[in-house]
């Protein structure tokens, strides 16, 4: 990972568009554009001429205990989305293969079962945050909810972890097509995640 004051806005790897009907175009281009942005350019703010510029941003991340609420927020929110977006795609959905599907099945007992512990954990968090399937530092595999934009890699979650798939369950990620039917917008999201990418956060992370 980068420091801090080299990270960069990064490029969408997908159209708008690319994954309707489950997520809509609008609210792919607003939450990509809009919030992601701004929490962007609020860490690139709150980083500017001081000594976490030059910090290496997942150092940043892990002893964010000892930071301002400001980049707590910010550098959350940046990773976040970051990893979000990079999670899905167009041709995404199915169900996980190879050493990703042994360890889920060695972990939850089956796909099915770690599916639902995740729609739980999207389901109940209260407010806005994320839901997570995560690494230990053990190797074996978590799922847990974070409040806000924080997630695994922080020294102040209750579960701690490496994140290789994330659901956003703020009420801009899915209010424009879902209202308040969060449960609706989690079931959609199986549809695209891409389990190449999430496999290769596994590799990355074990």
């Amino acid at each position: 990972m980068s420091k801090v004051k080299d990270l960069q806005f990064p490029q969408l790897p997908y159209a708008f568009t690319a994954l309707e009907p489950h997520i809509d175009a609008l609210t792919m281009e607003i939450h990509y554009t809009r919030h992601h942005k701004a929490y962007f350019d609020n860490l690139a703010a709150a980083t500017r001429d001081n000594e976490m510029a030059e910090t290496d941003f997942l150092e940043l991340l892990k002893n964010i205990s000892k930071y301002p609420v400001a980049v707590r927020n910010n550098g959350g929110g940046h990773f976040n989305h970051e990893l979000f977006w990079n999670v899905m795609s167009a041709q995404g959905g199915g169900k996980p293969t190879g050493e990703l599907a042994a360890a889920i099945d060695k972990q939850f007992g089956s796909f099915e079962a770690m599916q639902e512990q995740f729609n739980n954990a999207a389901k109940t968090r209260f407010g806005s945050g994320w839901a997570w399937l995560s690494v230990k530092a053990d190797g074996s595999l978590c799922v847990c909810s974070t409040p806000n934009q924080d997630n695994p890699l922080m020294d102040v979650a209750d579960c701690q972890g490496t994140p290789i798939l994330g659901l956003d369950v703020w009420e801009h990620a899915y209010y424009l097509k879902y209202q308040n039917k969060r449960p609706d917008y989690v079931s959609a999201f199986w549809n695209v995640i891409n389990w190449e990418v999430v496999a290769e956060n596994y590799s990355k992370a074990v």
